[in-house]
């Protein structure tokens, strides 16, 4: 029998489709801006850089916030901080007083607000849905954020930043107070009952300690670490061995991007697959095989030129990267306990793309001495250890893990039930 997913769900799904769309055009839309400001590579370079640092510098704490306060609001929250300083940059672009530097400001402080509206986004589904739908639920949001994202929002963010600044940054608000207003339609509390009697960091050292003495987790954050950091050196390179009359691929700028495409669109098919594969399979063959998939994405460049292979294990896998993500995506909000989700998924987080600034300056390296085929060969053998990690993420060991959250679960609920009636 399938279980059904629910109004309130649906309602979550198309707010973060409405978030994710804006991001899209909004990321985009900030390089293309920028260039009416600047010539300068490093500075264009440096928008990315702001805007994913808060990753390493707030990620904990704001994970600490998604256990502290209701999850619901600190996504309205965050969202109505994006519109706002968004808007800013409307108003500046009227009136012609635009800046690089102020293209800085609002990356990195937008840079925030996504920490915090991330982290609660994937803490809050366990309390919108039943825990046997949860897979089913991650693949559902995953495709809407996948298609938005990277399919939708970044060709129209090049056609609005053509329309002019103040369109092309007056989107995302909208889309961003369209998003705030589909998610105030989702009815509820969605605290976890902190009582706020510790300190952040208090809280902060809580949540590492969970996610370090879990093996399952702590095994998975690792083993996503090394794909991220063997993912990011392939990537930084690949533009050098795929793009340009003296490279190796000898594609051009548009078919250097349908080939980054294909990753995407399997990207998008692997989401639907996940729990099927995930039914079928079991999860440590599930995974597993999806370790084999990444081996193509990384290793395939190594001993090939030709497009269309190298557009075939692009796609293929994009379609494993995606059924990993919505096992061990639901697998964790299974296993951890609610008061805990904003912490552990922040920290796991951490360990599992703090690896990714490492892999772009050790893919130059090797490639700098060795060659770009060394990149990928390398790389691919990375990949190919993960399997290692399946000595510990195992059937068992996570059956085991599903039976005592369910128990705890079922205790939790049975003491709120004595203590008397509660809205959630």
């Amino acid at each position: 029998m399938t279980i059904r997913l629910g109004a309130p769900y649906w309602k979550l799904w198309t707010s973060s489709a409405l978030s994710n769309l804006a991001d899209g055009v909004m990321k985009v839309a900030l390089p293309l801006v920028a260039i009416r400001y600047t010539e300068s590579p490093a500075l264009i370079a440096g928008l990315g850089f702001a805007f994913t640092l808060p990753w390493l510098l707030f990620a904990l704490t704001a994970g600490a916030l998604a256990d502290r306060f209701d999850r619901r609001r600190l996504m309205l929250w965050a969202n109505t901080a994006r519109a706002a300083l968004l808007s800013v940059l409307v108003v500046v672009a009227i009136i012609g007083a635009g800046s690089i530097w102020m293209l800085y400001a609002i990356a990195l402080f937008v840079g925030v607000a996504e920490t915090i509206y991330d982290t609660s986004s994937q803490s809050i589904l366990p309390q919108l849905v039943n825990r046997d739908a949860l897979s089913r639920a991650n693949g559902r949001l995953y495709a809407a954020e996948l298609t938005t994202n990277q399919f939708v929002g970044p060709p129209l963010g090049g056609f609005l930043v053509a329309s002019g600044i103040a369109v092309a940054f007056g989107a995302p608000v909208l889309l961003w107070v369209l998003a705030i207003g589909m998610l105030l339609l989702v009815r509820g509390r969605f605290s976890t009952g902190h009582t706020g009697a510790t300190t952040i960091r208090a809280d902060i050292a809580e949540g590492l300690r969970f996610l370090w003495s879990n093996t399952v987790l702590r095994v998975l954050a690792i083993m996503v670490g090394m794909f991220n950091l063997a993912s990011s050196a392939t990537f930084t390179v690949l533009v050098l061995y795929a793009v340009g009359p003296n490279s190796a691929m000898k594609l051009t700028d548009p078919g250097y991007g349908l080939l980054l495409t294909a990753s995407a669109l399997g990207s998008v098919l692997g989401s639907f697959a996940a729990e099927g594969a995930e039914r079928w399979l079991g999860r440590a063959k599930a995974l597993a095989l999806t370790i084999l998939g990444s081996v193509l994405t990384v290793a395939t460049p190594a001993f090939t030129t030709n497009p269309v292979i190298i557009g075939a294990a692009f796609f293929l896998g994009g379609i494993t990267v995606s059924i990993w993500n919505v096992i061990t995506v639901s697998l964790r909000q299974r296993i951890t306990p609610h008061r805990l989700l904003g912490r552990l998924n922040s920290a796991y987080r951490l360990v599992a793309w703090g690896t990714m600034p490492l892999g772009a300056a050790l893919g130059g390296v090797i490639a700098q001495f060795f060659g770009l085929p060394a990149v990928f060969l390398t790389m691919g053998v990375v990949v190919v250890c993960l399997l290692l990690g399946m000595l510990w993420v195992t059937d068992k060991r996570m059956d085991a893990a599903d039976e005592a959250a369910e128990q705890a679960h079922r205790a939790e609920a049975a003491e709120e039930a004595a203590s008397g009636p509660a809205g959630r």
